[in-house]
């Protein structure tokens, strides 16, 4: 797990058998970025959120492509980042769940070299979205 905010986490793929351990680490949700066809059954969202459901987390299910990374779901992964109780967001490597934090921390108006630098604290090269994110922003 990759500290973006003080509430929000992102990771890689996790499994069923990892909920114990999110549970314990004192997470309150999960929301799984990556779409079921990326995954075997084990490890899609259905089985995920029952593990997540019984350790008594909320699940949330916002998979992430190029395709569906719009303002609108943009906007609701970052009402998930801003839940109360520290948030694991999860999809093939993270990069997806910080690349729509990144974007809906811009255009919320957040500066762009803060939210690179986050990025980059959590292990995530994203310089290559500052002309998006300035757009978002509206400073380009």
């Amino acid at each position: 797990m990759f500290k973006v905010t003080d509430n929000y986490f992102v990771s890689p793929q996790i499994s069923a058998n990892d909920i114990d351990s999110i549970a314990a680490a004192g997470f309150k949700a999960v929301v799984c970025n990556r779409p079921d066809t990326e995954v075997p059954p084990s490890h899609q969202a259905a089985a995920i959120e029952q593990a997540a459901r019984a350790a008594g987390l909320e699940f949330y299910i916002l998979p992430l492509t190029h395709q569906t990374m719009t303002a609108d779901i943009v906007e609701q992964q970052m009402s998930y980042s801003r839940m109360d109780g520290p948030v694991l967001a999860y999809c093939a490597s993270g990069t997806r769940c910080t690349v729509a934090w990144s974007m809906g921390s811009a255009s919320e108006g957040a500066d762009i070299d803060t939210i690179l630098a986050a990025a980059q604290a959590a292990g995530y090269q994203l310089e290559g979205l500052r002309p998006t994110l300035a757009t978002l922003a509206g400073q380009d």
